[in-house]
């Protein structure tokens, strides 16, 4: 007795610990998704919380110490002293129920969010024990984790791979220590203690095996990479909208620039479009010897419908331009508006309106009073020709006072930047008089010095260390944010404006459309930063000094003996550029009112080409699967009393007896031997035994009748009966 009492207590804790680290996954993520440094704390609660529950404490001592330690993690999370809580805390979670009832969740304070996340995991943490020590199941919490962990893994930037692999090894573990204990409380094992060690480890040997074959066995490519845009096109989502630091993607604080960035490559929207070009989300006018921020961040921000202000000023009407149009499919909600360079209007449901930030030309959109981004919209631009021969001529005396506003604002520099910056960009341009030559000059100065387009090994600059200085005189290897810096800061110390620009490439073409336009699908790996040189009488021009990308809207040297820029571009773009005129408010025209009245319809477009691409093989594959279903479900006749015979193997106590009988009855009557209407169990059960030449079916039945009519068995009912069950369950097979 006391070794069977220590082996449930060995047991109860080995499950218990087990129970730690299955839920240890579903606190992983948010460490990573939320960037909180606390989560240590949650892990603890966790840990006490199943350590009282495996020691059985009182409920009122254990409701006590969770309390206590749920109220001395919010006063430090959340409040300077227990005195502040005390007089603040009750009166925020009164109003913060307050705001759950109306449904307001987004208003809901910090504190009491944190308060919802403790009583979360104290009801899991029950719910836990609850399934291990009274149900002994834990399948339902295991396949949780397991659907919780992948939808985390397709969804967000959080990778799973090494997570679903230990959930995996936990959760077979844990199932086969509790049917173990299912297996020993019903049959009385003589021996358990020594059953239990050739259990687990046969368990653990399988499970060991198991990990390493999938391990080693040869994976097939995913014929379906990226579920997310067709999911989302069906459900009409527009996505997340977060994106964690170091993480390639579209990010809103630029004043620390450096260090590695993972891809998380998840798709932000495609675009139908005329020709590829570039998407402008905001610009920066700040250097700080860092990264970049705006000078006037709180700047007047412009209110429109559809027609751009005048403030979003590109170039002049003296710049060749022919007027284009792109529809946007939004598959992300990052909070802005992508554009090409020229734009001239946004066309979407007549219920956005638009905020544009005259300092960083950034476009929020507006749902009513909420930011909120259209799921499609239109774009109409100009799209620019720059001519090298008119950038040429172009002189800061063209605009006088106008351009000395520009250029004080666009050539700020810190005064921590190093004199050596300045010499380099002097000696770069030597031999060049015009601005446009210079500008060329330190765009082509990367491609021909030996520097190099490098994801992962970029160091963040020290804290007395320039952003610039360190990627042209140290490292010389980085990513885009390292080349547009670079080349703009160097064009300030020569004195000619220049704007760092963020934004996306053109994206990946996936086909040619009926209508002859392009469909692209731009990605979060697809952000990127270039740079714009304000010349006079002309405007803002783009220019793209980073390695491998090639921007198709960048004027080109006509002189021959110039050279070429960028000679590996694997990713084209163009962009197109901007027109402004004076009224706000317009009448839309007929391809606006038509994407108004189709917008519900666009998401769909996403995924035409994997449907084209893979539609015969999705054919098949639906077609394999319902054949299957219909012969599976034809025949059910004859494999249905193998899986019956087999469950019912595993139940040998009398209580089975009644289920069995019942499961015979409904196979007869599968097999075309119904029992009629107003028919005895005695009369029906003389007839089967008449088909088949023998007495089985009528033997059972007394037994069944004798179970109702007097609600009990004879001991050992069961295991006699249980030969002339099994064969008349296979004698239904046979039937025709």
């Amino acid at each position: 007795m006391n070794s069977q009492r220590t082996m449930r207590t060995v047991n109860s804790l080995f499950l218990h610990v087990l129970s730690f680290f299955l839920l240890w996954e579903w606190l992983r993520p948010v460490e990573q998704l939320t960037g909180t440094n606390w989560v240590v704390f949650f892990l603890g609660f966790v840990a006490g919380s199943l350590l009282l529950a495996f020691l059985g404490a009182p409920r009122a001592l254990s409701a006590l110490l969770k309390g206590i330690y749920i109220a001395v993690c919010i006063q430090f999370f959340h409040y300077s002293s227990f005195t502040d809580m005390l007089q603040s805390f009750p009166a925020s979670v009164l109003a913060n129920m307050e705001m759950m009832i109306k449904g307001q969740f987004t208003d809901l304070s910090n504190a009491f969010r944190t308060l919802l996340f403790f009583v979360l995991l104290w009801i899991t943490v029950y719910l836990i024990h609850y399934w291990l020590m009274l149900r002994q199941t834990i399948l339902f919490f295991f396949l949780a984790t397991i659907v919780f962990i992948t939808v985390l893994d397709t969804f967000t930037p959080y990778s799973a791979q090494s997570a679903i692999v230990r959930a995996v090894v936990i959760g077979f573990f844990m199932m086969g220590i509790l049917a173990f204990q299912r297996l020993s409380s019903t049959e009385n094992l003589s021996k358990p203690g020594t059953a239990q060690w050739k259990w687990l480890t046969s368990l653990a040997v399988l499970v060991a095996a198991s990990a390493a074959i999938a391990f080693t066995a040869p994976k097939a490519d995913p014929i379906w990479p990226n579920p997310v845009p067709f999911i989302k096109s069906i459900g009409g989502s527009s996505g997340l909208s977060t994106n964690e630091s170091g993480q390639s993607g579209f990010r809103s604080d630029d004043s620390s620039l450096g260090g590695p960035f993972r891809p998380a490559n998840v798709v932000v929207f495609t675009a139908e479009v005329e020709e590829e070009h570039y998407w402008k989300v905001d610009t920066r006018d700040a250097y700080t010897g860092k990264g970049w921020v705006a000078s006037n961040p709180d700047e007047e921000a412009r209110t429109f419908r559809r027609r751009v202000p005048d403030s979003l000023f590109s170039f002049t009407e003296a710049v060749p331009a022919e007027s284009r149009t792109s529809i946007v499919y939004n598959e992300e909600d990052y909070g802005h508006i992508q554009y090409p360079h020229g734009l001239e209007r946004i066309s979407a449901a007549s219920s956005f309106r638009y905020s544009l930030n005259t300092g960083t030309s950034k476009i929020t959109p507006f749902n009513g009073e909420e930011p909120d981004a259209p799921d499609s919209y239109a774009v109409q631009y100009q799209h620019p020709s720059f001519q090298a021969r008119d950038l040429q001529v172009s002189t800061p005396e063209d605009e006088g006072v106008a351009f000395r506003s520009i250029q004080n604002q666009y050539t700020q520099l810190p005064d921590s930047l190093p004199e050596e910056v300045r010499q380099l960009a002097l000696e770069i341009t030597a031999g060049h008089d015009t601005t446009f030559d210079k500008v060329k000059a330190i765009e082509s100065y990367f491609s021909a010095s030996g520097f190099t387009y490098e994801q992962e090994d970029v160091p963040v600059p020290a804290e007395d260390e320039d952003y610039v200085a360190q990627f042209l005189f140290d490292t010389k290897q980085g990513y885009c944010d390292n080349f547009s810096t670079s080349m703009a800061v160097m064009l300030r110390t020569l004195d000619i404006p220049s704007r760092w620009v963020k934004g996306y490439t053109e994206g990946t073409y996936l086909e040619t459309l009926e209508s002859g336009n392009q469909l692209y699908q731009v990605t979060s790996e697809n952000a990127h930063s270039w740079v714009e040189v304000y010349f006079p009488g002309i405007g803002w021009v783009p220019f793209e000094p980073t390695q491998g990308f090639t921007n198709e809207a960048v004027p080109e040297v006509e002189d021959p003996t110039q050279a070429p820029v960028n000679e590996e571009t694997p990713e084209d773009a163009e962009t197109p550029a901007d027109t402004p005129e004076q009224p706000v408010t317009e009448e839309p025209t007929p391809v606006e009112e038509e994407l108004i009245e189709d917008g519900g319809e666009a998401a769909a477009v996403n995924d035409e080409s994997f449907l084209q691409r893979n539609g015969k093989r999705i054919a098949l594959i639906a077609a394999a699967v319902l054949i299957l279903s219909v012969l599976v479900f034809k025949f059910r006749r004859k494999w249905l009393p193998f899986y019956s015979v087999f469950q019912f193997k595993q139940k040998k106590e009398d209580r089975h007896f009644p289920e069995a009988y019942l499961v015979l009855l409904t196979q007869l009557e599968r097999s075309g031997l119904k029992r009629e209407k107003g028919q005895t169990l005695g009369e029906y059960a003389k007839e089967i035994d008449a088909l088949f030449s023998g007495t089985s079916m009528s033997t059972l039945t007394a037994h069944y009748e004798q179970y109702v009519y007097r609600n009990r068995l004879e001991p050992g009912t069961w295991s006699r009966v249980h030969a002339d069950w099994e064969q008349l369950m296979h004698k239904t097979r046979t039937m025709k």
